[in-house]
C-alpha cells in the first residue's frame, strides 16, 4: 500500500529549464513544469490559453495599478485588438495616464532616490521609478473639461462604458492616439468600465467640467453594475484574468453573484487567472483567493485555476508575448456586444 501512494506522489519528474533559443511560449509550457512562481507563471498561461480555446466563452480582464506608467498599455491594446480579453474593467487613472500619452505626452525613467520635495516645484509626479509631467496631465484634463460637454447631454444617465467609448472615439483621431487603449477598445468595440470613475482625474474633470459649465451630466454607476452583469447573463461561459486586485478585481467577479439574482441559475465563472502581489492573510478582497471566492459564489466549484505571485510588469510581458505566437489566439471567434437596444444582444 505505501509502495503505490508513494508512487502515485512520484509520477511526474520536473524538468530542467535549458538554455537556448525558444518562444515565450514554448519557455512559458516548460516554466509549468518547474517549480514556484515559475510554475505558477506557466500554468497561468495553460489556463488563460484555455479559457480562450472553449466556444462560447466571454473572458473579463480586471486591470489594476500603474500599468500604464510602467510602459504596460501596449500589451493590454494588443490583447484588446486580438481578443485576448473580451471586457476590460479597469481604473480612471490607467485611463487618465493612456489618455495622457495619447496627447503626445510621455512617461519618463526615473528614479526612486530622489527628492520629492524638489520634483513637487518642479511638477513632476513619481510613481516609483518613473516620473510624469504633471502639465501634461492638467492637459489631460483640460481636454475632457472642453471635450466631454460638447458630446453628452445633461441629464441622461451614462455607464461608464458610455462615457469611455465617447472618449475612445475622439482618442482615435489624434495623432497619438491609435495605439491607445481607448482608441484600440473603440475600433474594436470593447467595453470598458470604470468602476471607481470618479476616483481618477477624468472623474473630476468631469465634474468641473459640470460646475464651470452649469452642466449635468450624469454617471450613472447602477448602469455599469446592470451592464456588467448583462454580460455575464448572456454569455455561455465566463472566464476571468486579473492584474492586481482593487475595485476592477471584485466588480468582475461580483457579477456572477449578481447574475444570479434574476435568472435564478448559477452564473458562476468558471476560469481564473490571477496576477498579484498580493496575499490572502490580511482579509483584504485584493488578496483575497480564488478557492475562498467560492465560497461567496463567484465562482464554479469545478473551475479552473492559476494564480502567478508575481510583478505584472515581469509577467505581463512574458504571458502576452506567449498567446501572441499561439496559433489559437487567430482562431478564437470572440463574443460580439450589441448595445443598441434596451438590453445587450451577446453573440459568438
Amino acid at each position: 500500500m505505501d509502495a503505490r501512494r508513494k508512487r502515485q506522489h512520484l509520477k511526474h519528474p520536473r524538468i530542467e529549464i535549458e538554455a537556448g533559443k525558444r518562444t515565450a511560449g514554448e519557455l512559458l509550457e516548460d516554466m509549468a513544469e518547474t517549480a514556484f512562481q515559475g510554475r505558477k507563471m506557466g500554468e497561468a498561461f495553460a489556463v488563460w490559453k484555455q479559457m480562450l480555446s472553449e466556444r462560447n466563452t466571454t473572458v473579463f480582464m480586471g486591470l489594476a495599478g500603474a500599468m500604464v506608467p510602467a510602459g504596460m498599455g501596449r500589451l493590454i491594446s494588443f490583447l484588446i485588438e486580438r481578443r485576448g480579453i473580451d471586457v476590460l474593467v479597469t481604473t480612471g487613472a490607467a485611463l487618465s495616464h493612456d489618455l495622457y500619452q495619447a496627447l503626445g505626452r510621455h512617461h519618463y525613467m526615473g528614479t526612486p532616490q530622489v527628492d520629492d520635495d524638489e520634483l513637487q516645484k518642479l511638477r513632476i509626479d513619481r510613481v516609483y521609478d518613473t516620473y510624469t509631467d504633471e502639465d501634461g496631465l492638467y492637459a489631460a484634463d483640460k481636454w475632457i473639461m472642453r471635450t466631454l460637454p460638447e458630446l453628452l447631454d445633461d441629464h441622461t444617465p451614462y455607464s461608464t462604458r458610455e462615457i469611455v467609448e465617447v472618449i475612445g472615439r475622439e482618442v482615435n483621431k489624434m495623432k497619438h492616439g491609435r495605439g491607445s487603449l481607448l482608441a484600440t477598445a473603440y475600433r474594436s468595440k470593447l467595453p470598458i468600465f470604470v468602476p471607481a470613475f470618479g476616483d481618477s482625474s477624468i472623474g473630476f474633470a468631469l465634474m468641473f467640467a459640470n460646475r464651470k459649465r452649469k452642466r449635468n451630466i450624469v454617471v450613472d454607476m447602477m448602469r455599469d453594475v446592470d451592464q456588467t452583469c448583462q454580460i455575464t447573463e448572456r454569455a455561455g461561459k465566463t472566464g476571468v484574468v486579473l492584474i492586481g486586485g482593487g475595485v476592477p478585481k471584485n466588480y468582475i467577479q461580483q457579477t456572477a453573484v449578481v447574475a444570479g439574482y434574476e435568472t435564478d441559475k448559477e452564473m458562476m465563472h468558471k476560469f481564473g487567472v490571477s496576477i498579484t502581489t498580493d496575499s490572502p492573510q490580511w482579509g483584504g478582497l485584493s488578496g483575497c483567493t480564488f478557492d475562498e471566492s467560492k465560497s461567496w459564489g463567484k465562482y464554479d466549484v469545478n473551475a479552473v485555476f492559476a494564480t502567478c505571485y508575481a510583478d505584472a510588469t515581469i509577467a505581463l510581458p512574458m504571458l502576452v508575448n506567449g498567446l501572441a505566437e499561439w496559433k489559437g489566439l487567430k482562431n478564437r471567434k470572440p463574443p460580439r456586444f450589441d448595445w443598441s437596444g434596451k438590453r445587450l444582444k451577446l453573440t459568438y
